[in-house]
Order: C-alpha cells, then structure tokens, then sequence
C-alpha cells in the first residue's frame, strides 16, 4: 500500500477509529485520541503487510483494539458506577458528555466484554467479524456479549 493509499483510507475510517475508541476509553478523549494515534502509526508502519481485500476498518480495528488491551492507561475496570463516577468526580469534562451513564457502565466491564459490546452495537460488526478483530472465537464472543449486556442492563436498571 502506498503513502497516499494509506492517508486515503484513513481519512475515510479515522471518526469511525475514534469513535470506537472513545467507547473503549469510556469517554475519555485524550486517552481515545492517544490510543488512536499509537494505532495510526502501527497501521501506517504495517501497512506495506497489508493487502487491500476491502476490510481496511476491520484491520485498523483490529490494530487499535490490540493497542487499546496492550496500553496501561486505558480504562479501568470499576466495580460499580458510583465507582465510576467517584473516579471521575462531578468536575470533569467527562460529567455533561451526553453519554455520561453508558461510559460508566462500560468502565466496569472487563476490556474483552467492552470490547464486544462496543464493536456489536456502537460499530455494527457481525459476531464473525469481531472474533477476527479480538481474535476470539465466535463463541467467546457470542459469551462475552451475552455477559457484557447482562452487566450492564443490571447496573443501568435497565
């Protein structure tokens, strides 16, 4: 892949990095946009690896996803939501992020059912494609979500 294929398809995937991130990152931008940048560079550095079979997003995802699990800042796993929110405090940007309720349920679940939930529902990929990205099996997946929702429809009161 040359330069300019590569800043081609970054420009066309990067709100959808971002956004997938910033779910991962429980709202936190500066930590999403961080993680986002490590996973550009990695992406830009293998990306003479890569041959274009039209699932460049699901590449790149799966690099920031790798990025998001290996980085030792990225969100951690909180107990409750009040815990959550306690980190976080009434002061924070992150406090009138529309958002603020769902960011605090995903900080307690372990990074793998994060992961899935928001790559299912916030991003749109098939159980299939998310086992490629996490490099799980299908059925670690479909167990992750299921587990994923049960959590948070308990700590939402949904």
């Amino acid at each position: 892949m040359t330069r300019e294929e590569f800043i081609t398809h970054v420009e066309r995937e990067q709100e959808a990095l971002r956004s997938f991130l910033l779910a991962l990152c429980c709202g936190k931008k500066d930590d999403a946009d961080d993680l986002a940048q490590d996973a550009l560079v990695k992406a830009y550095l293998s990306s003479t690896g890569y041959q274009d079979k039209g699932k460049f997003r699901s590449w790149l995802f799966k690099i920031a996803h790798n990025t998001f699990l290996n980085h030792k800042a990225s969100c951690r796993t909180m107990e409750s939501i009040e815990a959550a929110r306690t980190l976080i405090g009434n002061t924070s940007a992150e406090s009138s992020f529309a958002h603020q309720d769902l960011y605090l349920a995903l900080r307690t679940l372990p990074p793998k059912e994060r992961s899935a939930i928001t790559l299912f529902y916030l991003s749109g990929y098939s159980i299939k494609e998310i086992a490629s990205i996490t490099e799980s099996s299908e059925d670690a997946v479909k167990q992750q979500l299921s587990r994923g929702r049960n959590k948070l429809k308990e700590r939402l009161k949904i």
